[in-house]
């Protein structure tokens, strides 16, 4: 069996969004920080969630700057800390579950548990997506997040995006996986419809029994003789099961009649005064053979 597009889809998103994860929680650019007055012009602070680098267009990138403000202990990046670091375990849990269940070196896959781990997945992609939108959601607020004031500007630097792009595809692949839940869904569906039930199954109400009487039979044309209908004998019953039908009309009793008078021309013929009687020589005048002719 081939392995489903959405379980393709979700094992090339969840990767993809793991590793941007890691790369945002992991890097000092969250946010830009630039436009010093003591400073020269070219020099701009990076500031992450662990460290904040200090880099300028001449010379190297310089990290493990002091935290001047107290950027640290803001609430939005105490939170994306922990949010961010239980995002990278859940999506770590989901990758195996998803490994396991797509399975794509045997015939078929395991589809609940592939839409399980597709549930994970989704909810680590909410695990990195609020952080990182709550932080955007601060970002030029200096009571919040505080900065140095004006002339010097805050600006969204590439870690944040790399943290939209991230929990996106987490958010994507974990939908597409969770998908393959429907076929898992339909088996046990079907599964529930074939097993047996525990007692005997009720009749429905609309079900009606009618015990319809057997109907008398049309005698054969075998048992028609000298104009009247005979029954048949009796014959013993073969099988029980009623026959439902309505029975015929019988046709009223005929007598054959011939409308020609095949006596005509056969009269007997005068008597002899010796009282000899002899048979008459005149031809017959009927249509039918007379009975001297045979």
């Amino acid at each position: 069996m081939r392995t489903p597009v959405v379980m393709i889809l979700g094992m090339v998103f969840t990767p993809c969004g793991l590793l941007l994860n890691l790369i945002s929680t992991l890097t000092p650019g969250w946010r830009l920080v630039k436009g010093f007055l003591d400073q020269p012009m070219d020099v701009v602070l990076y500031q992450g969630l662990w460290d904040i680098c200090r880099e300028q267009s001449s010379r190297e990138r310089q990290c493990g700057q002091s935290d001047e403000w107290n950027y640290f202990q803001t609430e939005p990046v105490q939170a994306a800390r922990g949010l961010m670091v239980t995002s990278l375990a859940i999506t770590a849990l989901g990758l195996l579950l998803a490994s396991l269940g797509v399975r794509c070196w045997q015939d078929e896959p395991h589809f609940g548990l592939a839409g399980l781990s597709g549930i994970v997945l989704f909810v680590a992609g909410l695990f990195s997506l609020v952080p990182v939108s709550w932080y955007n959601h601060f970002l030029g607020d200096r009571s919040v997040l505080p900065a140095p004031d004006s002339p010097v500007t805050v600006e969204v630097s590439y870690s944040l995006v790399l943290g939209y792009l991230g929990s996106c595809l987490l958010l994507l692949g974990g939908f597409s996986l969770a998908l393959s839940l429907a076929p898992w869904c339909e088996e046990r569906c079907r599964r529930c419809r074939k097993a047996p039930s525990a007692g005997p199954r009720r009749s429905s109400i609309s079900t009606v029994y009618v015990d319809w009487p057997e109907p008398a039979l049309t005698p054969a044309i075998k048992y028609y003789s000298e104009g009247q209908h005979r029954p048949p004998p009796a014959e013993p019953r073969t099988t029980s099961k009623l026959k439902v039908g309505f029975p015929m009309p019988r046709p009223p009793p005929k007598a054959y009649t011939n409308p020609v008078n095949v006596l005509e021309g056969e009269e007997k013929p005068a008597t002899s005064q010796g009282g000899s009687s002899s048979r008459s020589t005149r031809p017959c005048h009927s249509s039918l053979p007379c009975d001297s002719d045979l």
